[in-house]
């Protein structure tokens, strides 16, 4: 008996979102998505029941804005799972070590779909456990325990911790449904919409919040100057604040790098090579296939700093449970930040005050060539890990030369001076595709560490920062596909989407 055999009672009764039986009016796509998107605020601000708050710490942390979600809340493992579950399934798809034919056989189709649940369950189980038994990142409040013991409910600290943790894994679960929602019946996906949310917080926050940098916001300040919390000299309605907020180098740096990664992410969009097509029947139907510079789009960044961040996680749970922990590995501060060792070295630069030790905020114990193979590395990872996931990324979505060729045969086109044949598009694609591919993945990662090097407002990680810039874009793109298509029901006809 094969594993398909044996997984297919458990993988083929997954809980499934339905898909729409016919075709979903733009404006009800729109409510749906801006439902999930109120729901998802909703749940990021909800902390789960008996958590002590004022002593937990995000697990996460310089990652948080990738992994979207929120620190304390029900939503405390964000998209992590869903992303760690695709990496799983992604490199044994790449071995071919699953056998399933997801293109052209439906019952594989089904028990993909089931497996990738199935997956992203036991990783959300796998991510809740430590944050909440080990490492006191989500404490147990002991208040709560002894009001539930005096109403006649013993469940002692470990009870509180394991109503945490099943609140925590609840929100897991949810994450993923709110996800498989908006990809059927609302616009883009709710993995991209979740990222958007959790960047663009930062982003605004930071904006109207100085406080990472050690000042307040305008809207702080205002408050301040009010009841009087805020000294009038960090107050922007001032000359010194005024000029604190507006001409601090860190600031301005932040400002630029921000504006500057926005304009180059759309400027990189926009950057293709065409492929002339044209239609095998219908005389002057033409068209045009486009190869974006950032042909995988930027979605396989998710996949390296997820790996980076579940290395860090490994890292932080050894810190916490080994005494003993060698130093070659790692040392931890009291922060629970790696300053030497193994894990010192793989955990990715995020702002300027990790890597510019003329600034004073650096442990003493790290010298400026422990920073240098640090970056080196973070470097490597990110440049060689985006060429590599976005060539993983290319070939399971069905975006590869051969798919390619599949899909324009089927369509009807043909490039205009070569035969009408699978083959012989397929090697024409194979001329452009697979070096975008790798060019666009290492262009993403290099941008990604230069803003972190740099910094942003908000102190949004760069990865986080590419993500939502480009995943807004193709949102902006999506939408008024769909505004098209909602104008000239015919189209959707077309392309196959009535």
């Amino acid at each position: 008996m094969s594993w398909k055999e044996a997984a297919e009672p458990v993988l083929s009764r997954m809980p499934v979102v339905e898909r729409p039986a016919g075709h979903v009016p733009f404006k009800r796509k729109l409510m749906w998505t801006a439902g999930i998107l109120i729901v998802y605020f909703f749940l990021t601000n909800i902390n789960p029941f008996g958590l002590d708050v004022g002593q937990s710490s995000d697990f996460f942390g310089q990652f948080r804005s990738v992994l979207a979600g929120s620190s304390g809340s029900l939503l405390q493992v964000g998209i992590g799972p869903i992303v760690t579950a695709s990496i799983v399934l992604q490199l044994l798809g790449g071995a071919n070590l699953l056998g399933l034919d997801t293109e052209n056989d439906p019952r594989d189709q089904v028990l993909y779909q089931g497996l990738q649940k199935l997956l992203v369950i036991i990783v959300s189980a796998l991510t809740a456990a430590p944050m909440v038994f080990t490492g006191g990142f989500l404490p147990a409040d002991p208040a709560v325990a002894e009001a539930l013991t005096k109403a006649g409910i013993p469940m002692g600290t470990f009870g509180v911790q394991v109503l945490i943790f099943a609140q925590i894994f609840v929100g897991g679960v949810l994450i993923l449904f709110m996800d498989e929602i908006v990809s059927k019946w609302g616009v883009g996906s709710g993995v991209g919409l979740f990222i958007i949310a959790s960047v663009s917080q930062q982003i605004v926050g930071g904006f109207f919040s100085f406080s990472a940098l050690g000042r307040p916001g305008f809207f702080a300040s205002w408050y301040g100057v009010i009841v009087g919390d805020v000294p009038a000299s960090l107050s922007p309605f001032t000359a010194e604040g005024l000029q604190n907020l507006l001409f601090d180098p860190g600031n301005i740096l932040a400002l630029f790098t921000t504006v500057f990664i926005f304009g180059i992410v759309v400027y990189a969009e926009s950057v293709r090579v065409e492929i002339p097509l044209s239609h095998a029947r219908v005389k002057g139907a033409r068209g045009r296939f486009p190869v974006k510079l950032i042909y995988a789009s930027v979605l396989p960044m998710i996949l390296v700093r997820a790996l980076q961040a579940n290395i860090q996680f490994l890292g932080q749970i050894l810190s916490s449970q080994w005494a003993g922990m060698p130093a070659f590995l790692g040392t931890y501060s009291n922060q629970g930040q790696p300053i030497s060792g193994l894990f010192y070295y793989l955990n990715p630069i995020q702002s300027r005050d990790q890597w510019m030790w003329f600034l004073g905020e650096i442990p003493a114990s790290v010298e400026p060539w422990m920073i240098a193979i640090r970056l080196g590395v973070d470097l490597t990872f990110m440049i060689v890990g985006g060429a590599i996931f976005a060539i993983f990324w290319v070939e399971t979505t069905g975006m590869g030369p051969e798919a390619t060729a599949k899909q324009i045969q089927n369509s009807g086109m043909q490039i205009p001076g070569f035969r009408r044949n699978p083959q012989v598009v397929e090697k024409v694609m194979e001329r452009y595709i697979p070096q975008v591919t790798v060019i666009g993945g290492a262009l993403v990662g290099l941008l990604a560490v230069m803003a972190n090097l740099l910094g942003t407002i908000g102190q949004v990680s760069g990865t986080g920062l590419l993500l939502a810039v480009s995943i807004t874009y193709k949102l902006y793109e999506e939408i008024a596909e769909e505004q098209l298509m909602e104008m000239h029901p015919m189209m959707r006809q077309m392309f196959g989407n009535e």
